[in-house]
């Protein structure tokens, strides 16, 4: 049976509380994603200016990269209540329209996982997203009868880390459209300070950097792996995180100078050892590591491709002389023909 498993950068469910404290209220306490956030703060202050709501937003990337984040800041911004779902919790079209019905003028309706609604419920939010109306329909066959129903103007923001998979319709009517990236090293370790200070704990800049270099360019990874951080000091190192402390808690975590834990280290190994290298598709990945294919596409493999360590290719996932190299493991020469 696949297992579902909490890889580091998904939220597990005990942790969801305390990653909401950490998140910045408004634009200004954002950090990184420049161009998007100056994006936004010119469409706020323009619909604010208008006293209209804003366009609807699509935020498309890798999970934790703080798609859920700028969607509450947006709704603090405007001064408007959030209302949140996610797609795979919209299972029929009853689900979307109950809520739809009870927005009121300028409510932000938040949906993660857009991607994953099914089409039926999905159909219903082409009319509310364009005309701010949805069609009831009574009785079946010969009998069956319309009404339309006014909804309040709307702000809906849609989350997705598969882009791809939306539909055109439904990719077409949102205004605005803006792809997060992984954050530099700098970036990070402004956010490390930032939730060092509000958690209570002693970092210095050197500690910031080592666990910033080792977070995979994604703030929530930062932020998990500074909490695991502040236990190692609290209990080694009087409290104070240091590069040093930074290194040997890290190190015990399993999370190497790359930011790779054993679950990408498990991932490389299986197409050099059992793949020989690779083209191996993701539906064999998945069998062989018992890890769902959405938790390889989604959280795994963004990084992994983003560093350099795998590249897709037509016939499946190959492993590059990084990934050799970084694991110790010599590349015979007909391999590293094949890489190449």
């Amino acid at each position: 049976m696949i297992k579902k498993d909490y890889p580091l950068t998904e939220k597990t469910p005990e942790e969801e509380n305390e990653i909401i404290s950490l998140r910045p209220k408004r634009l200004s306490e954002y950090i990184g994603q420049d161009r998007i956030v100056e994006t936004l703060k010119i469409a706020i202050e323009a619909a604010l200016k208008r006293k209209e709501p804003l366009e609807h937003i699509l935020f498309n990337g890798p999970p934790g990269l703080g798609k859920t984040t700028l969607a509450h800041i947006i709704a603090n911004e405007m001064g408007t209540r959030i209302i949140t779902s996610s797609g795979p919790a919209l299972e029929k079209g009853g689900d979307l329209l109950g809520l739809l019905t009870h927005m009121e003028r300028g409510d932000i309706f938040f949906i993660d996982e857009i991607h994953r609604i099914p089409k039926v419920v999905e159909e219903f939010l082409y009319p509310a997203m364009e005309d701010f109306a949805v069609d009831f329909i009574f009785d079946k066959g010969v009998h069956a009868r319309t009404h339309r129903y006014r909804l309040e103007q709307f702000t809906l923001i849609g989350a997705t880390t598969r882009a791809g998979l939306l539909s055109s319709p439904l990719r077409e009517r949102f205004g605005i459209t803006r792809d997060l990236d992984f954050y530099n090293e700098k970036d990070l370790a402004k956010i490390i300070k930032r939730s060092a200070m509000i958690i209570k704990t002693q970092i210095d800049e050197g500690g910031a950097f080592e666990i910033a270099k080792r977070a995979r360019g994604t703030p929530r990874v930062a932020n998990r792996l500074l909490k695991r951080v502040r236990d190692y000091a609290q209990v080694k190192a009087d409290g104070v995180i240091t590069k040093e402390v930074a290194v040997d808690a890290l190190t015990l975590e399993g999370i190497d100078d790359f930011g790779l834990g054993d679950m990408d280290r498990k991932l490389l190994e299986t197409i050099i050892v059992n793949y020989k290298g690779g083209p191996v598709g993701i539906e064999a990945l998945s069998a062989t590591l018992q890890l769902e294919t959405d938790v390889l596409i989604e959280v795994i493999e963004p990084y992994l491709l983003k560093t350099g360590f795998i590249i897709r290719t037509s016939q499946g996932r190959k492993a590059t002389e990084k990934a050799y190299k970084h694991l110790h493991i010599n590349i015979r020469q007909k391999e590293q023909e094949t890489l190449f």
